[in-house]
């Protein structure tokens, strides 16, 4: 039997689950690796490349990294920040062996890993020309990991 959130976003996921305590999502979009893969994700999301633009690329990213802790704050769900390499899984597990939750979103750990960050170049009509990766990389991005009780999960 699926549940409401398997079928909101069963687009995007792999597999299923029966019975589980807990569920992590990874912000990671392969198609996001080349230009092409990326302005095929802005797309879906936009319908158009009309607003692709630099300005709009830094809007979002710090929209996202506002908008998460802020939500979460008022939802007092807590925010971890996560060393490299640690073990999110065992995080939440440590957690939940000494916290009771209720079903829904209870913990959100952020882990941070290099990641692509996107250029946008237009000619002077406004035509994107070239979509390509800042060199160099940031040392460190934000990669949202959730950990999640499903509805009449204990």
């Amino acid at each position: 039997m699926e549940d409401q959130f398997t079928k909101q976003y069963e687009e995007f996921l792999d597999g299923y689950y029966d019975c589980v305590d807990r569920m992590v999502l990874n912000a990671y979009v392969p198609k996001c690796g080349d230009g092409g893969g990326f302005r095929v994700w802005w797309r879906s999301i936009f319908q158009s490349d009309d607003q692709l633009d630099n300005a709009h690329l830094m809007r979002m990213a710090g929209r996202f990294s506002r908008r998460l802790p802020a939500w979460a704050k008022a939802k007092g769900v807590p925010v971890v920040d996560c060393a490299r390499g640690e073990r999110k899984h065992l995080t939440a597990q440590e957690y939940l062996d000494h916290h009771t939750v209720e079903p829904g979103l209870f913990r959100i750990l952020v882990g941070r890993a290099p990641a692509p960050v996107w250029e946008v170049k237009k000619n002077r009509k406004g035509k994107i020309t070239t979509i390509k990766r800042k060199e160099p990389w940031p040392s460190s991005t934000t990669t949202t990991s959730t950990s999640w009780t499903p509805t009449g999960a204990t």
